[in-house]
């Protein structure tokens, strides 16, 4: 009995639209769920090697919870290029003025950090109310 691999070449990816509502979950977990989507693990011809991963879209950004004591103890931290310039921003602020932003780092946080993970994001947009303007692709609902 011979077993073989089946590896997916580039013309046969069929990309998906997906949306994820985030409201009343866990930021992390949403994040983690959009990026296992965004690399296309969940499809049954998943390879490592090919980006074969499907479009997502989070909505409800805002609506999504921090668990314990997260929102006072988590920053963001990033340095400008100018000596000086290491900005913090509490997630409490973070998400209060910009949820979306919170989550696109949480989910790029979760992909490689290689030309795969770039090309994926491509294929995440995140919206901080419950509107969207991507209804002309047809996305179907994923249940976490």
């Amino acid at each position: 009995m011979s077993t073989t691999t089946t590896m997916v070449k580039v013309g046969e990816i069929n990309r998906k639209w997906y949306i994820i509502d985030a409201a009343g979950q866990s930021l992390g977990r949403v994040a983690a769920k959009a990026a296992a989507i965004l690399r296309g693990k969940h499809k049954v011809d998943f390879t490592p090697n090919a980006d074969c991963g499907d479009h997502v879209i989070i909505i409800n950004c805002g609506k999504a919870v921090l668990t314990g004591k997260k929102l006072d103890q988590k920053f963001e931290i990033w340095h400008t290029g100018w000596i000086g310039h290491l900005k913090k921003v509490s997630y409490r602020e973070l998400m209060e003025k910009k949820p979306e932003h919170a989550m696109f780092i949480a989910v790029e946080g979760m992909l490689p950090n290689n030309h795969i993970g770039r090309a994926s994001m491509k294929r995440l947009r995140v919206y901080a109310g419950a509107e969207h303007k991507n209804q002309a692709q047809k996305p179907e609902l994923y249940t976490l």
